[in-house]
């Protein structure tokens, strides 16, 4: 059973000389623009992989020298698979820690307890629990105020009676944070106190549990700290730190991104995949370092850009601006800008359809969706009971209004995305009720009013939800869930709450994808036999339930596909995007206009969800909520499509097509 297809999505296909060199020279052309040795792989395994077995090599040498090594830890999920095949080389190489000594880069502050959740916890939790090691130091965060300065200085003092750091192990935040080196932070800086910028307060919030709970604070190593560290490497995974990364990596130094300030270490190395290294000029824009292999992806992309560089619509290119911007291979190729324009116009122009389901009775040669058969069997899989309005309510829209036998399916509750207000807005109704039409004498209502709000009131920070709490939560949602649903049209008997276990730990931190998992999704597929897929392609979502939702349904049919289900060969499987990005336009393979009308009553449909308005607790750092991020969103794509010289729309929603592996 394979449950880490979504890893395995290769939405262009990267030539591997791009980002694995024959030679120096190559790669000294490849990476002019990189100001930092980089070093990218197919996958955050192989990455992974790769760093652990250079940290092992150090460890060695140390040891077979009789010396200590010298380790700095950080935090993060970036780091957590590193952490792992340390763990795995520890048992199944003979990787010994006994003469290695660690430091834990940072530690949230103020802590209310050693004994809560804070970053030594993680890292204890992930990694030094499942090793025997010499010594590890960490940053104390429930040092009194008053003695902050005098532990951060002895932090500092037990590195250098260490002999210094050997090796320093980074991820990088998306404020382009290293450690809590925050924005402003100078490359002088020695371990100190820091306060936390907002992203680091939400990626905190993994551990912590809510924004509400992460301390203001943090204690950390300094720049200067970690560049005096004689191996110093930073490792990213994932297409969330594309952006971040292009910053630190080929941009100059600069304040504002601290992990720039790596570009002083020479013994500096960045690790990366090939979806966190996707900014990077020899993976994003190859043409402008060497020569190309060109496909039709890649000819979209570079056209795109072209447009955007010069300012003109597709069909107003001209030679001259292919010859002065690097693209002349091309002409070369195609024989005038012309040839290459109304290629890339065709091409785009074909993405766009108003029949997402496919257009009955036509020629569908260049339609994105086949006609036949018709109507279709449609399964719109929605990770949290809002996203499949959030990512394609007019899409959905126009598949009920085209007549097509629409499903969707939640896949988990979303239960600990209700805040606590909304749970005591319900349990007042319900109180209210009991008291107005049955004099109080439901018993049951009355009791359970009364304990949850007292367990409400005495709540304290770090405590989590009883099950009764999650178990109204969750059905908060479902009742938000069945009236976006029925006012889109569909029926209740096509509204399926699957409540995936792998959600149902009542924490941020959720388990890793099982068997269940996937056996509920099964049957739902084996029962609809759908010839159309919906499932979530935004795997940038910050908690990672997308991503594991998307693992579940994939996982589902490549079992399917190994069983050769005859319902699977007529069903294609389309990816969306929804509150965190949208898809580059050079892989948008279906893109559905949306009318004005069509616009409000997505937005409608979305502000059904009402708990997750103003008072939900997982915006991220975008301010909007999330009906404005998709209208913005939706309205970019259409400008971009405008801005190209195709129709001009008001809105449009895009997707991919996801084949079997």
């Amino acid at each position: 059973m394979r449950t880490n297809l979504s890893s395995q999505i290769k939405l262009n296909q990267i030539p591997v000389r791009y980002y694995k060199p024959e030679s120096e020279m190559e790669r000294s052309a490849l990476a002019r623009n990189e100001r930092v040795r980089t070093d990218i792989f197919e996958s955050a395994s192989e990455g992974a992989l790769a760093l652990a077995q250079k940290v092992s090599k150090i460890i060695r040498d140390k040891e077979q020298r009789g010396e200590d090594c010298v380790i700095g830890l950080a935090g993060g999920s970036s780091t957590a698979e590193v952490y792992a095949q340390l763990v795995r080389m520890n048992r199944e190489e003979g990787l010994s820690f006994a003469h290695v000594v660690f430091f834990i880069g940072y530690e949230y502050y103020p802590l209310p307890s050693a004994e809560g959740a804070s970053n030594y916890r993680f890292i204890q939790e992930a990694f030094l629990s499942k090793i025997e090691y010499k010594k590890c130091y960490a940053l104390n965060g429930t040092v009194p105020q008053q003695d902050v300065t005098v532990e951060c200085r002895a932090f500092e003092l037990s590195i250098q009676e260490c002999g210094g750091l050997d090796v320093m192990l980074l991820g990088i935040g998306q404020g382009g944070n290293v450690l809590l080196n925050e924005a402003g932070s100078q490359p002088s800086s020695k371990t100190r106190l820091m306060l936390l910028g907002e992203n680091s307060r939400q990626e905190a919030v993994k551990v912590f549990g809510s924004k509400e709970r992460v301390p203001v604070c943090a204690l950390t190593m300094g720049i200067a700290t970690i560049l005096a560290a004689r191996h110093v490497f930073l490792m990213a995974w994932g297409e969330e730190k594309a952006e971040v990364v292009c910053r630190a990596v080929e941009e100059k130094m600069a304040e504002s991104v601290p992990a720039s300030f790596l570009q002083m270490n020479s013994e500096a190395r960045v690790y990366l995949d090939l979806s966190s290294a996707a900014k990077l000029t020899r993976i994003q824009r190859p043409w402008l370092v060497t020569s190309c292999d060109w496909n039709n992806k890649l000819i979209r992309s570079a056209i795109v850009w072209l447009c955007g560089v010069t300012g003109k619509p597709i069909l107003k290119l001209t030679n001259k601006d292919y010859n002065e911007n690097g693209l002349s291979e091309l002409l070369a190729l195609y024989g005038s800008a012309y040839d290459v324009n109304i290629r890339v116009f065709n091409d785009l122009q074909h993405t766009i359809t108003g029949w997402p389901g496919g257009k009955p009775n036509e020629d569908d040669t260049y339609r994105p969706e086949r006609a036949k058969p018709y109507p279709k069997r449609v399964v719109i899989f929605s990770p949290h009971p809002d996203d499949d309005v959030i990512s394609m309510g007019g899409t959905l829209q126009r598949l009920v209004r085209q007549n097509h036998e629409v499903h969707v399916a939640y896949q988990t509750s979303g239960n600990i995305a209700v805040g606590d207000e909304e749970l005591m807005r319900f349990l007042h109704f319900i109180n209210g009720f009991n008291q107005l039409f049955n004099d109080s004498k439901d018993e049951v209502i009355r009791e359970k009013y009364a304990e949850i709000k007292k367990f409400l009131n005495e709540k304290q920070s770090g405590d989590f939800d009883t099950r009764d709490i999650l178990t109204i939560k969750g059905l908060i949602r479902r009742g938000e869930a069945r009236l976006a649903s029925t006012y889109s049209g569909i029926p209740l008997n096509r509204v399926h709450f699957l409540d995936l276990p792998f959600y149902e730990t009542g924490k941020i931190q959720k388990n890793p994808i099982s068997e269940a998992d996937i056996e509920i999704v099964l049957n739902l597929l084996r029962e609809v036999k759908p010839h159309q897929i919906f499932v979530a392609g935004d795997l940038a979502d910050p908690h990672g339930t997308h991503r594991v939702c998307t693992d579940a349904v994939f996982a589902a049919i490549d079992i399917e596909k190994e069983n050769g289900a005859e319902w699977l060969k007529d069903c294609r499987i389309w990816m969306y995007r929804g509150a965190w990005a949208e898809w580059e336009i050079e892989n948008i393979e279906m893109v559905v206009p949306i009318s004005p009308e069509e616009l409000r009553f997505k937005r409608n449909a979305i502000l059904k969800h009402a708990s997750q308005m103003e008072s939900a607790p997982f915006l991220g750092n975008d301010e909007r909520l999330f009906w404005q991020r998709s209208e913005d969103r939706n309205h970019g794509t259409a400008e971009l499509y405008q801005a190209l010289g195709l129709a001009s729309y008001e809105a449009m929603e895009a997707f991919v097509e996801y084949i079997p592996l």
